[in-house]
């Protein structure tokens, strides 16, 4: 089983011609309201992707219908409490080249108590995975608790800040990064180049997976001196929201289900590609049986390995 400690969001979602300049006021083309949170985001990712996921969460009473999404896609969510504070939201805005600028409301995700943690954590077993975002309060008592249960860790720590470099990543079996949270990790610029902060990695995490997103890249792999390099599909980016969520939940659910690490990459970044060439956050990932359509149609990516 995999348990995801992670934030549920309501995304305000703005598509407009820039990002908003300081000073300026800007119109936007469209608005959406939609379910997000890099938590909810990976759950339903996981799940699309037929993965087993209990969602650990927590939302505001009159936003309930956040979890229709989830629970549709076969995320359970039993165990995420519901609260008279407001919930997390955060405010997108998506210009004509993809890119994204986001502000972030933490609300009720930074709610967890010590007596909800425990009751969480009174119900896993030795070896399920845990896995963990930057979103949510207690992270590194969260990561203690599931350390002392002998679970399985997977962390992706977005939104990067400096708390991040004073958890217990050594608890931590794979991360998730993207190149600008490896560099900050290992306190190097973001221009270093990648074999340069894998090395950085593997120096400061010796024993722990490192998956490093790098767009429109590819993705890299290390586990202690062996690495993969795979490119990225080129495909026409609509919006890059929920990419990384995306690629994630389908690394995460190949790995459960036994695939090779080159097979997990392959399909994760496939599921990545379709996510991009759509709008929204949750609404853009894709189902397994379209991503099983792409690898079957799209060229095979040369994998590179040591």
């Amino acid at each position: 089983m995999l348990y995801n400690y992670g934030s549920i969001n309501i995304d305000h979602v703005y598509r407009v011609p820039h990002l908003v300049r300081p000073g300026e006021t800007l119109a936007s083309l469209s608005y959406r309201q939609v379910l997000g949170g890099k938590g909810a985001n990976q759950s339903l990712a996981l799940a699309r992707a037929g993965g087993d996921v209990t969602h650990w969460g927590r939302l505001g009473n009159s936003d309930r219908w956040a979890l229709e999404p989830l629970e549709s896609a076969g995320v359970i969510t039993s165990q995420v409490e519901l609260s008279a504070s407001a919930s997390g939201h955060a405010i997108i805005q998506v210009d004509d080249h993809a890119e994204n600028s986001i502000i972030l409301h933490p609300g009720a995700n930074h709610g967890f108590t010590d007596e909800h943690l425990a009751t969480l954590f009174s119900g896993v077993t030795q070896g399920d995975w845990l896995l963990l975002q930057n979103e949510c309060n207690a992270l590194g008592k969260v990561i203690e608790l599931a350390h002392a249960k002998d679970m399985k860790i997977a962390f992706n720590p977005a939104p990067m800040g400096a708390d991040v470099l004073r958890l217990p990543l050594e608890h931590c079996q794979v991360l998730f990064l993207n190149r600008g949270e490896a560099a900050q990790l290992v306190e190097l610029e973001e221009s270093a180049p990648v074999a340069t902060l894998l090395a950085a990695l593997h120096t400061r995490l010796p024993d722990t997976e490192v998956v490093m997103t790098l767009g429109s890249e590819g993705v890299c792999y290390q586990l202690g001196e062996q690495r993969i390099q795979l490119p990225a599909h080129r495909v026409n980016a609509v919006d890059t929201t929920a990419a990384g969520d995306t690629f994630i939940g389908y690394y995460l659910a190949s790995q459960i289900e036994g695939q090779s690490i080159e097979e997990s990459l392959r399909r994760a970044s496939t599921a990545s590609a379709l996510c991009v060439s759509r709008e929204g956050a949750a609404p853009s990932i894709p189902l397994a049986s379209d991503v099983a359509a792409a690898l079957a149609e799209w060229p095979t990516l040369d994998v590179l390995s040591n």
